[in-house]
């Protein structure tokens, strides 16, 4: 009898544990913050919730700050990495860069050291872009515009082209302060960014 418990016991212990989830983190700025809506209908609870209706076996980590820069996501993002382990980032990030007109270079740089170490951490990323308003002036808007495209194609990783594409022109959609997508927007945000993420999972 005893010999028979031992046996049971052994095979237990060597039955597989169930899978720990994987992470998802997510480094952005307000718009990925849900400023002035309910966090719990943000895009990326949404995405949370549509990643569990679907049998995903992922936890999201949602450390986007409102107001964040590329430099303060790249000061962040090694605590992040070394804290979640995340098998996926996403990176949306630049938008309060342009909008505060910094160096579009160093911007550049920030965005492709930040993939280039969630990739040595052996994550998969995809980078969200923005564009900005036309005020700011074609050659600056256009360079803010391409250097989504270039990481993305320099580092190989996904892109999200455009987290405000169909509701940055649609003040239905839009915040009073012409800047931040409303509550009605936040479907819309992460369909705009779930084509592009959902290879990656």
């Amino acid at each position: 009898m005893r010999r028979f418990f031992l046996t049971v016991v052994l095979l237990l212990g060597l039955a597989p544990l169930p899978a720990a989830a994987r992470t998802l983190l997510v480094v952005g700025d307000s718009l990925s913050a849900a400023y002035g809506v309910d966090v719990g209908s943000g895009w990326v609870a949404l995405l949370g919730k549509r990643l569990d209706r679907q049998k995903y076996d992922y936890q999201i980590v949602n450390a986007s700050i409102s107001g964040d820069t590329t430099a303060n996501g790249l000061a962040r993002l090694p605590k992040l990495l070394a804290a979640h382990q995340p098998a996926i980032v996403i990176i949306e990030l630049g938008g309060n860069d342009g909008l505060r007109g910094l160096a579009l270079d160093q911007m550049k740089h920030n965005i492709t050291a930040m993939v280039t170490k969630a990739k040595a951490r052996q994550a998969r990323v995809l980078l969200v872009g923005m564009r900005l308003p036309p005020n700011y002036g074609n050659y600056y808007t256009e360079r803010f515009r391409r250097i989504y495209r270039e990481v993305a194609a320099e580092q190989q990783v996904g892109l999200a082209p455009f987290l405000l594409d169909g509701i940055a022109t649609n003040p239905m959609l839009m915040q009073p302060d012409g800047i931040h997508a409303n509550a009605k927007a936040q479907q819309k945000m992460l369909e705009n960014v779930w084509p592009h993420l959902r290879p990656l999972l």
